[in-house]
């Protein structure tokens, strides 16, 4: 078992003087103090006794049919009965690896990935193979060749793990091309894909796609949902669906983690699922967020170098930057750490040393103010390396490519001061 990049971060970004850009934190200051406390009055007055009393392993019915009913807005129909009620998430990810992984057993993921889903996956011992990511997400012919190379040495995958939309740490979204290409080789191997979707729904521009369990019909997909990022990640929780096979053995390892998750916090969900104000406060949310990213996206254009690149996401809550490779920001994070902001490192999100050089930053969780200096703190410890690497060699740090500074400027930033949003770049990989 190893500790994750996040775990390690938030005792130091509780520190008040810390900008974080690291952690994945919504705002939960945005949710409406009223909202709340007539949500809390109405189930003190009328589901109090059961809000306080143990549920049953698989989760309220109340709770399953929220869970079902958000799944719709992003067009995936699944019947209530068919969902498990998690303790977040994360604990979905959990018990699919409890149910299906053996130590040893290989596993596909994206690279990068989400660095709590390594944690999840090494503390089973499982083998981590990734294939990495570019601007329209995984590549199926990388992913094909992985298999292939996979198979000549006897080894089989237990599953696919994938975000499809706004990716965390990359951004970037699974072209529909690319979707269907996937679950075609998925079925091909008879594998399992691992759908993980806490952001589907926080879009801010551009067509939304559908989900991999809608394009598949549920036979080959495994789907984790979590109210985290739509309503409170303190509220704790989260859903999974899956093949019926499965979810019967995620449902026992269920029982033996924590017998059922929060009944309280259930009743919550499913009172605020049920009125009809959550898609507007979604709504809300969304274009706060947007304005976020687009802070961000100037002032990475006006702090950073113009050897740094970066990807603009159509959503969720994370900017992948890529910097020239001779800066790991592992060691930059430590320099960071002295100037009061945080990022997460790029090594993170990956199991086998990759991306070194780069970096995860998170848009949601600080003000637009904070997102400026936060960024301009961090130019400064980055412009250091650059600067003292073109005075030892001698040479200047060659620019990266170009992409607009912001969805508004199609422009783009020619200033040799600031850096240029270019194309997503594949990560050094292993193999890639």
């Amino acid at each position: 078992m190893t500790s994750s990049a996040m775990r390690d971060l938030m005792a130091i970004t509780e520190r008040p003087e810390v900008i974080s850009l690291a952690g994945g934190l919504p705002d939960t200051s945005t949710f409406p103090t009223a909202s709340f406390a007539a949500l809390m009055h109405e189930l003190a007055n009328t589901h109090l006794a059961k809000a306080l009393q143990y549920g049953p392993t698989e989760g309220l019915a109340i709770a399953r049919a929220a869970a079902s009913k958000v799944m719709a807005d992003e067009n995936a129909i699944v019947d209530p009965d068919d969902v498990l009620i998690t303790t977040g998430g994360q604990q979905g990810l959990d018990l699919i690896c409890k149910a299906l992984i053996d130590p040893g057993d290989v596993i596909i993921a994206e690279g990068p990935t989400y660095p709590g889903a390594i944690s999840a996956f090494t503390s089973y011992e499982a083998r981590v193979e990734h294939v990495p990511v570019d601007e329209d997400g995984l590549d199926p012919v990388l992913l094909r060749e992985r298999l292939a190379e996979l198979a000549k040495s006897g080894a089989r995958p237990k599953f696919i793990y994938l975000i499809p939309n706004f990716q965390n740490p990359a951004g970037v979204t699974l072209s529909l091309e690319r979707r269907h290409e996937i679950l075609a080789i998925a079925r091909e191997n008879e594998l399992l894909i691992v759908e993980d979707n806490p952001y589907g729904l926080l879009r801010y521009e551009g067509e939304a796609l559908p989900t991999m369990l809608e394009l598949d019909g549920g036979d080959s997909v495994a789907y984790i949902g979590t109210f985290s990022k739509i309503l409170s990640p303190g509220i704790r929780v989260g859903w999974v669906t899956a093949p019926r096979p499965v979810l019967e053995k995620l449902n026992l390892g269920k029982q033996a983690a924590d017998l059922c998750a929060s009944s309280l916090t259930q009743h919550f969900v499913a009172e605020y699922i049920s009125g009809a104000e959550w898609p507007t406060y979604v709504a809300e949310l969304s274009e706060i967020y947007r304005r976020r990213r687009d802070v961000m996206l100037e002032s990475l254009a006006l702090e950073l170098p113009r050897s740094a690149g970066w990807n603009a996401p159509e959503g969720g809550l994370f900017l992948w930057v890529t910097l020239p490779d001779y800066i790991d920001t592992t060691d930059l994070l430590a320099r960071a750490l002295r100037e009061n902001v945080a990022f997460v490192p790029g090594r993170a999100a990956w199991v086998d040393g990759s991306g070194s050089s780069s970096m995860r930053l998170n848009f949601s969780g600080a003000d637009e103010a904070g997102i400026r200096e936060g960024i301009r703190r961090i130019g400064i410890v980055v412009n250091e390396q650059v600067e003292l690497f073109e005075t030892l060699t001698g040479k200047r740090s060659p620019a990266i490519g170009k992409r607009p500074a912001t969805p508004d400027d199609k422009q783009g930033v020619t200033d040799d001061a600031g850096g240029e949003v270019v194309e997503f770049r594949k990560p050094r990989s292993a193999g890639a």
